[in-house]
């Protein structure tokens, strides 16, 4: 009793030290697989599908995170590079991604293989300097992606390779010097981007010509205001055109397009978006103006409105259009399938291959004694050929492959499903459903006189002869016994291995083509 008594708390210590064991176990446990499939992380804040870690000086994202989330907020945190490991699961169904005002400063290859379909990645206020070729590949689902107040000088080509899909890049308050022109024009070029925002750069200069051919859907999205712009002529004369055609960029911040020019020892400021600008407008004067327009994109057979304009439009001014043949187009007039109205509007109806060229506008008006000429270039294209140009290669690969595996199948169905022999199919067709009498397994030893018959089943085919044996027995009248008993059929003769040697000696031959004589 005593002995008990002193072993009791001993036994209790261990039971507890067993108990705490357990129990740290199991929370690991649960953190582990519990976190991965749906535990809030404790520095954050979740609700249904967003977690939000903000302001928590985070270096690292939380290692439990919902695999189940849509929205991500790591803005206001420690973050500074971006590598393959910087994110720790698979996160297939995240499409929103902020990592705003963190200390991210270099982004490499593969850092977003984790989250392949996030849509909307904002980077903005980090200290990014350059973007080299390419980061953002593994983002084929990224439609909106902000970079604006970071430091960039200078980004790589193919830096935004691959985002096919994106549609707005945010680019301000960073200091470039050059305007981005692969993002519309090359190899890496992005077609479905309609907004680009450059404002608050180092822009000095910007390529006018190069940038008149931008398509007038991306075109119109342009923000270029709040840059130390040098006064020029053609700068003004594009700005001047966007603002006529009401682009948003230009119209909502006219007055922050301010060109420097050297006069004397000071540097002036001048508005860029005026109709009087510097010496520009002289030429306008019994002369052609030259200005520059739009880039139209459009399918074969579809019907395309181009607007002419001008900025010397009034009630007297009169319009004549030149198409890329050198042929006139007036108003009233009707040429195929051109028409102009007298708002300056051409109209193309039924558009074909051969429509492609630059068209010239030329506004006359003779009050002012001005007239002007816009160039617009108009592009005619075949979506479906284009698109069978760019499938034949796999479509060839893919018939080859095809007759081959086509191939290999009728000569493993040559090989091994042959059809059923003749002997398979006449036995078939002789069995009958209560062929269980001793009359019906035995094979008659006369030979068959059907010539066909013997020629289709002549090949493989093996008959019985048994010898009939007279009755000795009192009581049977001299009938023969063929078989010793009638339950006995032909196939349990072939296969009794056991016989007298009397049923042996009897059979005459076992599988032979050879007649049989039977002995009286």
């Amino acid at each position: 009793m005593y002995l008990c008594y002193r072993s009791l708390p001993t036994k209790l210590a261990f039971l507890q030290t067993n108990c705490n064991s357990f129990l740290y176990v199991l929370l690991l446990f649960l953190s582990i697989f519990g976190g991965a499939s749906g535990a809030c992380p404790p520095a954050c804040i979740c609700a249904s599908d967003i977690v939000s870690c903000t302001n928590k000086n985070l270096s690292m994202v939380p290692r439990t995170i919902f695999k189940f989330i849509r929205k991500l907020d790591l803005g206001y945190n420690k973050i500074g590079f971006l590598d393959p490991d910087w994110f720790p699961v698979l996160l297939d169904k995240l499409h929103t991604l902020i990592l705003s005002n963190n200390a991210v400063s270099s982004i490499s290859s593969g850092s977003f293989s984790t989250i392949p379909n996030v849509r909307y990645l904002d980077l903005s206020s980090n200290h990014l300097k350059s973007l080299s070729n390419p980061v953002f590949q593994e983002l084929k689902m990224l439609e909106v992606l902000l970079l604006y107040n970071n430091q960039l000088t200078h980004i790589d080509a193919g830096a935004f390779g691959g985002l096919h899909k994106l549609q707005k890049l945010y680019l301000s308050r960073n200091s470039l010097s050059h305007f981005p022109l692969d993002l519309y024009i090359g190899r890496s070029k992005l077609t479905e981007l309609v907004l680009l925002d450059l404002s608050h750069n180092n822009l000095q200069t910007v390529p006018v010509q190069q940038i008149s051919l931008i398509p007038a859907r991306q075109l119109s999205g342009i923000y270029l205001h709040e840059n130390p712009f040098s006064c020029d002529c053609s700068l003004n004369s594009m700005l001047n055109f966007w603002y006529h055609r009401h682009f948003s960029p230009v119209v909502d911040f006219k007055n922050d397009y301010i060109c420097l020019t050297l006069d004397g020892k000071t540097n002036s400021r001048l508005h860029l978006i005026q109709e009087s600008f510097l010496n520009c407008s002289e030429s306008a004067i019994n002369g052609s103006f030259p200005a520059f327009g739009l880039l139209y994109e459009v399918q074969v057979g579809e019907r395309l409105v181009v607007h002419c304009d001008s900025k010397i439009i009034d009630t007297s001014t009169q319009f004549v259009w030149v198409n890329p043949e050198e042929q006139t187009l007036k108003p009233d007039y009707k040429n195929g399938h051109f028409r102009v109205f007298y708002n300056g509007s051409l109209e193309i109806e039924d558009a074909q291959i051969g429509d492609s060229g630059v068209y010239s506008c030329i506004a006359i008006n003779e009050k002012r004694s001005l007239n002007e000429t816009i160039d617009i270039r108009i592009t005619v294209s075949n979506m479906t050929n284009s698109r069978s140009h760019a499938h034949e290669a796999f479509n060839t690969a893919f018939t080859t492959l095809a007759a081959c595996v086509v191939s290999i199948v009728l000569v493993l169905l040559y090989l091994y499903l042959t059809p059923c022999r003749c002997w398979c199919k006449s036995k078939k067709q002789k069995r009958k459903p209560n062929q269980s009498s001793v009359h019906s397994s035995i094979l008659s030893a006369t030979p068959s006189h059907d010539p066909q018959e013997d020629k289709k089943c002549s090949t493989g085919k093996r008959v019985v002869f048994l010898e009939p044996v007279k009755e000795t027995d009192s009581g049977q009248n001299g009938k023969v016994r063929l078989i010793p008993s009638d339950n006995l059929t032909a196939e349990s003769i072939l296969k009794t291995s056991s016989r007298s040697k009397s049923d042996s000696d009897s059979v005459s031959s076992v599988f032979s083509d050879g007649p049989f004589i039977a002995s009286v």
